[in-house]
């Protein structure tokens, strides 16, 4: 069951982006949070168009498959919404998340939603990964870890995408973001975020991509990757690229 008195990340998310999958006990958070940081609306909106951008850059080389980690509520843009024609696995650690996200995907024949720690890829459910990413390991295919890489200490973080890249076939691309160290300025925000949180500088970004190479966009903040038109000003509180594993 969902605990309508535990705020929820995934949910707040929901909240700032203008979805319906929330309580209120994820709107006093939410709120609790931005008093200590600032509006938050604007810079997870410009996250989620930064996912947008990125997966239709993936599909338009061919890609048809998604496997997406740290999902939480695959609405409000989210990578099925904006790839129609690709077949997403949406997976989360948090099993009231994942009970959300089948919730909202029932009957959906290109959309699924399991468990999964992106540390350990052996969590994933094969039927799932066969059914919603045909041909993992044989077809190239698209990651999407937004959201992560904050919580993963380096030798953890550069292991899972090494993990990951081995796993998958090439020409796979793989889309993520990074938290810079923006909001060291706001310290009562960074209490709240709890111990496991990292900041880090841009100039460690590609060194733990490892074998994924960035594409010639680079690593950037999220509302100037490919932008549709003149980039707002928002805090550069997210870098985000898009990487390839190599075909050689």
């Amino acid at each position: 069951m969902v605990d309508p008195d535990r705020p929820s990340t995934a949910r707040m998310i929901d909240f700032w982006l203008g979805g319906s999958h929330h309580h209120p006990v994820d709107v006093v958070a939410a709120t609790a949070f931005e008093r200590a940081y600032g509006p938050c609306a604007p810079v997870f909106r410009a996250l989620r168009a930064f996912l947008g951008r990125a997966v239709r850059s993936v599909a338009d080389t061919g890609v048809d498959g998604f496997l997406v980690f740290g999902a939480g509520v695959p609405t409000m843009g989210n990578v099925h919404e904006i790839v129609a024609d690709a077949s997403v696995l949406y997976t989360d650690a948090d099993p009231a998340i994942v009970r959300l996200g089948q919730g909202i995907l029932v009957g959906s024949d290109r959309a699924g939603y399991g468990y999964a720690d992106v540390t350990d890829i052996g969590t994933l459910d094969p039927a799932l990964l066969h059914r919603f990413v045909p041909g993992w390991g044989r077809r190239p295919v698209g990651l999407v870890l937004l959201g992560l890489a904050a919580f993963l200490d380096d030798d953890t973080l550069a292991r899972t995408l090494d993990e990951l890249y081995t796993a998958t076939a090439p020409g796979s691309h793989l889309v993520i973001d990074f938290d810079t160290e923006e909001l060291a300025g706001h310290p009562e925000a960074l209490a709240m975020m709890g111990p496991a949180f990292r900041m880090r500088a841009p100039s460690v970004f590609v060194p733990l991509l490892g074998r994924w190479r960035p594409t010639a966009d680079g690593v950037v903040p999220v509302h100037r990757w490919r932008p549709d038109g003149p980039p707002e000003e928002l805090p550069d509180a997210f870098h985000g690229v898009v990487a390839v594993r190599s075909t050689g």
